[in-house]
């Protein structure tokens, strides 16, 4: 087997503390980049782009946003979706206020905005916890969706009450509007994706990270060897809801274009991006690509299958998909409480010692 750390040497505590240590992993890793970039923009199409791998980038952010809260620092949330709508009509203002403004600094002063509101929304943290907290994100979600819906000042007062992104360009390439092209909607969300999984990483190994994982081990401990809860569960909320706001603006401007607050960032958002973090793994950078994934690709496989191959009819396959959905939540949270990035460590450590494994 190739996979193996025999002959790996580290000659520097940079090289004991990268984030893969088996050459293996690292030249998987950069393979995957290099296509993602370089090859996958050539050989796009609108439907791949649209069902698969647009959403996905997206949903990869928001479900890094909300393992960072949840997984990392233990704060449980309910208000994703309400968050993503602050991240959404944040862009739409930002957009239709400032039209010379170019896309890159309207999706994160998005994210700013998104991370000033998902702050002042974490204030009732640092006196509840557990149930509570997330009866209190889930008022947030309803607050805010009714809010976008009944100020008209946040969908400059049309009479639909919905709201469209105007047409921009980066660099001269169109990427909101509906002249945009699949390869310019789905590279410029992986920059996005890209960085941002970035920072996260480096945030979760370092100081920063350490305390959110101190509050959510126990919290009290953590207040007694030094850790401030207000400064490490604040902090969380913000960044937090910063990659959440990025991940909203997003989703309205680049791959929906047009959205309703009430249909694109209901409840159902939140429960959606909450069970991506389930099956995939709290408290882990790959288990919030894995379960963005699988529950982005599992709808289009049971429509390739249920619809396509044995002609089923379409409720019935969307009903199959809540069903495996809640079955795999369940089993996850009873067998394998973190997840698909658990499953994943597992096969390498029995790949690391083949032919003889545990």
């Amino acid at each position: 087997m190739i996979y193996r750390e025999a002959g790996d040497f580290k000659t520097s505590y940079t090289a004991d503390n990268q984030t893969f240590p088996i050459r293996f992993d690292r030249t998987g890793y950069w393979v995957i980049l290099i296509a993602a970039a370089f090859l996958v923009p050539f050989v796009i199409t609108d439907y791949w782009a649209s069902a698969l791998l647009v959403p996905f980038l997206i949903y990869a952010i928001a479900a890094l946003g909300l393992n960072i809260l949840t997984g990392y620092c233990g704060q449980v949330s309910l208000g994703t979706g309400g968050f993503m709508a602050v991240g959404a009509y944040s862009a739409y203002k930002l957009m239709t206020a400032f039209p010379w403004m170019d896309m890159f600094t309207i999706t994160i002063l998005s994210g700013f905005i998104t991370a000033a509101v998902g702050a002042a929304f974490g204030l009732p943290s640092l006196r509840i916890k557990g149930f509570y907290l997330a009866v209190a994100t889930l008022a947030a979600q309803f607050f805010l969706v009714w809010m976008f819906n009944k100020v008209s000042w946040f969908y400059n007062y049309s009479a639909s009450g919905q709201i469209s992104a105007p047409e921009r360009s980066v660099f001269g390439i169109v990427v909101t509007g509906p002249n945009t092209q699949a390869w310019a909607q789905y590279t410029f969300c992986l920059i996005f994706v890209v960085a941002l999984a970035w920072v996260a990483r480096n945030l979760t190994r370092g100081t920063v990270g350490r305390k959110w994982m101190a509050i959510r081990d126990m919290d009290i401990a953590a207040e007694i060897i030094g850790v401030n809860p207000l400064r490490a569960k604040l902090s969380a909320f913000a960044i937090s809801s910063f990659f959440i706001g990025v991940s909203g603006s997003l989703f309205f401007t680049v791959y929906l274009g047009a959205v309703e607050v009430g249909e694109a960032f209901g409840i159902q958002k939140s429960f959606l991006v909450l069970f991506m973090v389930i099956i995939g793994g709290l408290g882990s950078i790959f288990g919030s690509f894995a379960g963005a994934a699988f529950l982005v690709l599992l709808p289009v496989v049971l429509k390739l299958v249920g619809v396509d191959l044995f002609g089923w009819p379409t409720d019935i396959v969307a009903h199959l998909n809540l069903v495996i959905v809640g079955g795999l939540i369940v089993f996850f949270l009873i067998v394998e409480p973190h997840g698909l990035a658990q499953l994943w460590r597992l096969t390498k450590e029995k790949l690391r010692l083949w032919p003889f494994p545990h």
